[in-house]
């Protein structure tokens, strides 16, 4: 059977050596599901990466740095805010996939990117704004961050984990504060945050943490259940 082409979106260091870069846990998790990854070039111009962007059958949208579309509140000093150039490239890919109707996966980043993109709001710091424990080992003095997971009943992710899987990483400052259109919540966090989200068909996920980070827990099944909605 051909390994169905999933696209993975990169992050960008800009500066006189400008780099494109991106975790390679996501590659593998993407060829251990039965997937071929690709990993999406930042262009100028959306007719650039069109072609390459038509034959794609799914979207791995990654982690990354601070969103600015739909914030609440300022960013904070240890979180620098997206690049205008990953910005664009992750909303062409977003688009062209969904118009296509292809299934995504947003991770961390990737999850309040989608968010934002359907008119939802995303708090710029929800440690500072709501007053919750520290959601990433960077305000954990370098510490792991892992906390339970409840999931909502009836939801795709909960399908997915099959009763496991309540216990996840953190890496996030940021949160979705209100939902965007046609997204429904399927996990929250002990204090409440939502930690997943969905579309009705499931054909759109996001999850708050990173199960690129998880292999051999029922986590890995987001990138499985990725490539065969995108076969």
């Amino acid at each position: 059977m051909s390994r169905p082409l999933i696209g993975i979106t990169t992050s960008l260091s800009e500066g006189p050596e400008a780099r494109q870069a991106v975790d390679w846990l996501y590659v593998e998790a993407v060829e251990r599901a039965g997937g071929c990854p690709v990993l999406l070039p930042m262009v100028s111009q959306r007719q650039a990466l069109e072609p390459l962007l038509a034959q794609l059958a799914g979207l791995v949208i990654t982690g990354g740095p601070g969103i600015i579309q739909g914030l609440i509140g300022q960013l904070p000093a240890d979180l620098p805010p997206v690049s205008p150039r990953r910005a664009q490239a992750d909303a062409w890919a977003f688009e062209a996939v969904q118009s296509r109707g292809r299934p995504v996966l947003g991770i961390c980043y990737g999850m309040q990117f989608i968010n934002a993109c359907r008119g939802g709001t995303i708090y710029a710091d929800v440690q500072a704004q709501l007053g919750t424990g520290p959601h990433s080992p960077a305000r954990n003095n370098n510490q792991e961050v892992r906390h339970p997971l409840h999931l909502v009943a009836g939801t795709h992710l909960a399908a997915l984990a099959g009763g496991g899987g309540t216990q996840v990483n953190s890496f996030h400052l940021q949160a979705v504060e209100r939902l965007g259109a046609g997204l429904r919540a399927s996990a929250r966090s002990p204090e409440g945050l939502i930690e997943g989200l969905e579309s009705e068909d499931g054909r759109l996920v996001g999850v708050q943490f990173h199960p690129e980070r998880l292999p051999g827990t029922v986590w890995e099944r987001l990138f499985g259940q990725l490539v065969r909605a995108a076969g």
